[in-house]
């Protein structure tokens, strides 16, 4: 009888695995099909977002460009000025330093890890298979007032302070449409919360045009989808 006992458990185990890993795939095509599909999303070469940051009751104009070969860029409007907050063109990660205004290249470390986000564009979902991330189905979570699907997501480990350490995401998927509303993740060894919200359509595809991120609110005014990019948007100046 224990014997009996010991195998149901063992089978009942293998069920739940066996379920859960199906249900996290499930999850995630729903999450693509409904915000667009797989062949709509793989056209996507290039994304540029437009938002305003609320900074000390000051209204900041920020500009994010995404390319699908890994480059990205943050530009802000200060006093007139547009201002790159942060770059990366392929091999340079750099920033420019409020103090002096001039362009500095970051750690290589925390360009090695820049150079990671390449396999992720516009989502680490989209092609988590073909990537060799690993996907979990966890349960359901209360998040932002609504019921969601907690999914796990783990990705190529990342250098912190020059030791190796995974990287492992949580996503929170809204029951009833299958978007992510909430991810847990880490940047640099911080831990990182954002908040998404109003879905909307661009082009056949669904972005969220709300977005927090530690308490800090973007609200989008526009996003292009395939915008025509001046490289020089990118480009280190400093060489």
């Amino acid at each position: 009888m224990k014997v009996f006992k010991s195998l149901f458990t063992l089978a009942l185990v293998l069920l739940v695995n066996t379920i859960s890993a199906q249900t996290a795939e499930e999850i995630i095509a729903n999450y693509i099909e409904n915000t667009g599909g797989a062949e709509a999303w793989a056209e996507v070469n290039a994304t540029k977002m437009s938002a305003t940051v609320n900074q000390g009751g000051m209204s900041i104009p920020v500009t994010v460009y995404n390319t699908k070969d890994g480059k990205q860029a943050v530009v802000i409007e200060f006093n007139g000025q547009k201002i790159t907050q942060m770059a990366y063109d392929g091999t340079n990660l750099w920033t420019t330093n409020f103090m002096s205004m001039k362009p500095e290249k970051s750690s290589e470390e925390m360009t090695q890890n820049m150079a990671l986000n390449k396999n992720d564009f516009p989502s680490p979902l989209l092609n988590y298979k073909e990537n060799g991330y690993a996907v979990e189905y966890v349960g359901t979570e209360t998040k932002e007032g609504a019921e969601t699907y907690k999914v796990k997501i783990t990705q190529e480990p990342v250098m912190v302070n020059g030791v190796e350490s995974p990287s492992i995401s949580y996503y929170y998927f809204d029951t009833e449409n299958y978007v992510p509303i909430v991810i847990e993740t880490s940047q640099m060894g911080q831990d990182v919360n954002i908040v998404m919200s109003d879905y909307q359509e661009v082009e056949g595809l669904y972005f969220p045009f709300a977005m927090s991120q530690a308490g800090q609110p973007f609200e989008m005014s526009e996003i292009i989808v395939n915008p025509e990019l001046d490289e020089t948007i990118f480009a280190y100046p400093g060489e």
